[in-house]
């Protein structure tokens, strides 16, 4: 029986510059590998070695992609190793299989999303009208699924995110803030929900997670194995759970971690 592998990408696996974290003098920094581009700029990274052991995860695993991402965002990353038959974007929303979303999947999402959670243009709305022009510097509404706002982090208030959040639970959305990212959530919408149907489809008897962020807490409770950074909210509020690993390596060499970690469990016979 094959192994699932589900992992967030931004921050797990794949780093921007600002989040690299290379710590370490100038010669001693791990060889990186470019795996997106956008408007001719390179843009993410994950180091050699990395690649190498996400390509041989490839191999030995169902390895699945599992992104807040939007389609159009995720299909610009270039990872090693072979395709990813499936992948997981816009938080679960879409499910894509050879690169094609799963129309069934999505219209299952949406009929949950329309009987349990207020509708979007509410809370997009909402944001628009409380966010302070001083901090906020784009609004984006993803796959029209959820909304995120783009923030100057240093000037964006706590109590306006608390806020946020306690007006939001009450319409059965959630609130998270990754780096300069305020992102808008139906709770329904989860990767949980995705790689269960995932898992189904393709009788996989382990599944094993990777993760930073609050959105990817369900993920890495689901799983039979997890793995989380010693960076992004996760580590910021000291999250654990049974079955959760907390990783001490912060920005791009927790991924080279958390990958050693999910090949070398799933290569120990079950």
């Amino acid at each position: 029986m094959p192994a699932l592998v589900a992992s967030d990408l931004d921050r797990t696996l794949i780093y921007s510059a600002a989040a690299l974290a290379l710590t370490m003098p100038d010669a001693r920094a791990p060889r990186l590998l470019c795996v997106e581009v956008h408007e001719s700029r390179p843009l993410s990274y994950m180091t050699e070695t990395a690649a190498e052991l996400l390509t041989d995860l490839g191999d030995a695993a169902v390895f699945v992609p599992t992104t807040t991402r939007t389609r159009k965002q995720y299909q610009r990353i270039n990872l090693p190793g072979p395709p990813p038959r499936f992948a997981i974007c816009a938080n679960g929303g879409h499910l894509l299989v050879d690169g094609e979303t799963d129309r069934d999947w999505h219209a299952r999402v949406l009929a949950r999303l329309a009987d349990e959670c207020a509708p979007l243009s509410e809370v997009r709305e909402h944001l628009l009208r409380t966010a302070d022009p001083v901090w906020v510097r784009k609004q984006r509404v993803a796959d029209d699924l959820f909304a995120y706002l783009v923030v100057e982090r240093e000037l964006l208030p706590e109590e306006w995110v608390k806020e946020l959040a306690a007006w939001a639970e009450n319409r059965g959305w959630t609130v998270s803030l990754q780096g300069r990212k305020i992102y808008a959530v139906p709770a329904p919408l989860t990767k949980s929900a995705a790689v269960h149907e995932i898992a189904r489809r393709t009788g996989a008897d382990l599944t094993l997670a990777a993760g930073d962020s609050l959105l990817d807490a369900d993920l890495l409770l689901a799983a039979d194995r997890s793995w989380r950074p010693g960076h992004g909210e996760l580590a910021d509020a000291a999250w654990t759970a049974p079955g959760v690993h907390a990783l001490p390596e912060r920005g791009v060499l927790a991924g080279e971690r958390i990958l050693r970690e999910l090949l070398r469990t799933v290569r120990t016979p079950r």
